[in-house]
Order: structure tokens, then sequence, then C-alpha cells
């Protein structure tokens, strides 16, 4: 099966009118959001910070993410950094690796959309012991440091080139 991490603007239009219907359990959505909310982020202010990204599974979108710089860059994002959001991955393709695939290719894909950048950083809830397992397999260090989010406590991990 060939899979693949390309750029939202890449995509034809059935292709966004796919990923418009990536449903996350409804559980995940505190976490990640919804893929409107997502799509709201990219596409209300087009501008240079925030870019959209698709997983597709045989030219069908399965997943989502956005990256951001500045000046969207969250406050505590290191200025030289991409930041990960909203990843998404539709409900009726989830346990297929799907999520491990957008993380493997991410990097390569940060660094072409970014050249700038030295790193890609992320929060991840503080209590979500599943997910900072996850990041870490793919090399993202937790700070060691916890604060406030909008749900709790969180966790920022980061990813060096």
């Amino acid at each position: 099966m060939t899979v693949v991490l390309v750029p939202y603007e890449s995509l034809n239009a059935l292709q966004r009118q796919q990923v418009e219907a990536i449903e996350v359990h409804r559980e995940q959505i505190r976490f990640s959001g919804d893929i409107h909310g997502a799509l709201h982020t990219l596409l209300s202010k087009p501008g240079p910070g925030v870019k959209g990204f698709a997983l597709l599974a045989e030219d069908i979108p399965v997943a989502f993410l956005l990256l951001k710089r500045p000046p969207v860059l969250p406050a505590w994002a290191d200025e030289h950094s991409a930041t990960l959001h909203a990843l998404q991955v539709d409900q009726h393709a989830q346990g297929k690796g799907y999520g491990k695939a957008c993380l493997e290719a991410l990097p390569e894909v940060a660094r072409q959309a970014f050249p700038e950048i030295k790193a890609i950083e992320l929060s991840v809830d503080a209590d979500n012991e599943a997910a900072i397992a996850l990041y870490a397999r793919f090399g993202y260090v937790d700070s060691g440091e916890a604060y406030r989010g909008r749900i709790g406590y969180e966790r920022r991990m980061s990813l060096v080139f």
C-alpha cells in the first residue's frame, strides 16, 4: 500500500472533500479537535505561518495535521521550530499504522515546508502516557516541564534535527 504525507494545497477537489469527512473518535476530539476546526485554522487566514498536510493511503486522505510557524507559533514554542497540531487519523482508518506513518514522514515534510527550522515541537496531555510513549519512539524528547493547557496539564516534546 502506498502511503504519503502531502501538502493540503496539492490535493485535488475530491481529496479535499475527503479530508473534510475525516472524523476522529468522540473522546479524541478534546485532544486533537475536529477536522472542521483544523481546516478553519488553515483556511480562514491563509499565510506562511500555517500549513496543512494530508496522509494519503492509495490516494485517499486518511489523516490530517497542521504545522505552525511565526506569526502563529504558540507561546511555549521555540522560535526556530515548527509546532505540530491537530494530528487526526480518521476513526475508520485507525489501528492501521497511519498515525505512525505521519510521524515517520513528518521530519522530512516539515523541513521541506520550512527549511529554516531546527526542530518540531508538540504539546501533549501530561496524562496521555500512550501518546508520550509513541512520540518518544519517534525521537521526540520530553522537556520535563508541565504547563497548564486548555484541558489540563500538558508536556512539551521536541524532535531536534
